[in-house]
């Protein structure tokens, strides 16, 4: 017996539910060297910007107990060379593309907004919140639901009706149910989580910071605790709405775990790091899992642990007009 292992991003259907994580696979053409890239269901770039970025100095990457920290910097070539080069070698391999946008002010969002809308092969749009608002003394827009659901409503206003917007939310907040549901009431489609939480460590021997900007982005094992936490309050409170779920991400059994608590997509990163396979790898496994566990179809598998012991499966018609 196999599993139907198709899931929907708002009315977008994938044809599984396993994507890379933005910011582990550039745009793809590392991983294609492997295996097919349309095996998944989408490869998520890594956040595009309006002009080409540097990324910060080194040491930008550090490893942690069960982690690693990451200070990158958004480093890419802009806006313009993604549409004119990265864009379309996706495209051309077969890939539903979901581009990460990251901005420094909701006019730079919206801009981002307006060259991606033409754009062929946009499968969704994945607005990265985690950024700091120029205009507002450098405040990150993921902390506030207001400034959240301002740069989501103006990326919304600006996209193709067809294109999904989907909200990426940072854990570190005093109330992320808070935020997912101003950014669902600015008119994202779906929401994503989480994002790294901010870390830091320190060289004992150097008696220096691990990365030269000091802070830095957590990922890998150590969050993904935080992450099911997350996922779980969310879908607890707007049941309705579609969640891409990631953090810590290694083996099919973290993927099923992210369903249970609500994820209908998960995302793989920081494993792709040390196994280029690993996306793959997690799709067979979380397959199996599901297969021993007598599921016939992923959607039934979604958000599950919120139901009463014995309840039956949810309806797949939950996951296809959650949107509608």
């Amino acid at each position: 017996m196999s599993v139907d292992m198709r899931t929907y991003l708002a009315h977008v259907e994938l044809a599984n539910p396993i994507t890379t994580a933005a910011g582990c696979a550039a745009s793809g053409a590392e991983l294609s060297q492997f295996f097919d890239l349309a095996r998944l269901g989408a490869v998520v770039t890594r956040s595009i910007t309006m002009a080409p970025r540097a990324g910060r100095p080194t040491p930008r990457m550090a490893e942690t107990p069960s982690g690693m920290l990451n200070a990158v910097g958004l480093q890419g070539p802009g806006v313009e060379v993604f549409l004119e080069r990265e864009l379309p070698r996706l495209v051309d391999r077969g890939a539903r593309a979901v581009v990460s946008v990251a901005g420094g002010s909701v006019a730079e969002y919206a801009a981002l907004a307006r060259r991606l809308s033409d754009a062929p092969g946009v499968a969704a749009v994945e607005v990265n919140l985690s950024c700091p608002n120029v205009e507002d003394l450098g405040r990150v827009f993921a902390r506030d639901p207001a400034a959240s659901a301002e740069v989501i409503s103006s990326v919304r206003a600006t996209m193709r009706y067809d294109v999904p917007v989907i909200a990426k939310l940072a854990p570190d907040v005093a109330d992320i149910v808070a935020v997912a549901r101003a950014c669902v009431d600015g008119g994202a489609d779906a929401l994503a989580m989480i994002n790294t939480p901010l870390g830091m460590s320190i060289d004992v021997d150097s008696m220096r910071p691990s990365l030269a900007a000091g802070t830095g982005g957590l990922s890998g094992p150590a969050i993904r605790p935080l992450a099911v936490r997350c996922l779980w309050q969310v879908h607890a409170a707007m049941p309705g709405v579609p969640i891409v779920g990631m953090g810590g991400v290694m083996t099919g059994r973290d993927a099923l775990e992210m369903i249970l608590a609500g994820a209908c997509v998960v995302s793989v990163g920081t494993a792709l790091f040390h196994d280029p396979y690993a996306c793959l790898r997690i799709l067979r496994e979380l397959e199996d899992l599901l297969k021993e566990r007598g599921f016939e179809r992923l959607a039934d598998a979604v958000g599950l642990a919120h139901r009463p012991p014995g309840a039956g499966p949810r309806h797949r018609i939950d996951l296809e007009e959650s949107s509608l």
